[in-house]
């Protein structure tokens, strides 16, 4: 995460109240997937676009009429800092979820876990860490099964290949 995007996090969290960051949150969680976009990434960067014109369309983009939003966008323009608008929002998110004390993470495994199972995950994984975790399952070719919390910075994992050199090893070292 850049020390830019906290320092304008920090600043953002004292100045404006819940209501006001959740919509700046949304606002720029969606601007965030436009930066994929190279069009998008053109037009921001572009010196034949003003400041302002620059600042405007992400204001019409987030479609609010919060002064402070506007002024906020209009700063990171004016500063040309409009390309860090997805770590800031990547850290709005992390800390509203910290405020809110509700993390999201993903269940990485190699096939679907139905939703039960998914819900009995949860549950665990929000005593452990006296919260509520909310788990995305995502299907890769991971071999085993792992949870990943970023904002929490924990990551569980069991790894079929692992587990199996593991148990070599003992049978090995039995001998």
């Amino acid at each position: 995460m850049s020390d830019i995007a906290k320092k304008y996090v920090k600043a953002l969290m004292a100045s404006m109240d819940d209501k006001e960051i959740i919509t700046l949150s949304e606002g720029f969680d969606s601007i965030s997937k436009a930066f994929k976009n190279n069009k998008f990434i053109s037009i921001i960067q572009s010196p034949d676009v003003s400041k302002d014109q620059k600042a405007e369309f992400i204001a019409n983009l987030i479609d609010t009429k919060d002064q402070k939003i506007i002024n906020f966008i209009k700063l990171l323009s004016l500063n040309d800092r409009l390309e860090h608008i997805p770590a800031i929002a990547s850290e709005l998110k992390d800390r509203i979820a910290l405020k809110n004390n509700t993390f999201n993470g993903v269940l990485i495994s190699q096939k679907k876990v139905n939703k039960d199972k998914l819900k009995d995950i949860e549950t665990v994984l929000s005593k452990k860490f006296d919260s509520t975790i909310k788990l995305e399952n995502k299907v890769t070719d991971y071999n085993g099964m792992k949870v990943e919390i970023d904002s929490l910075g924990v990551e569980i994992g069991l790894s079929t290949d692992r587990l199996k050199q593991q148990i070599e090893q003992t049978i090995l070292s039995a001998i």
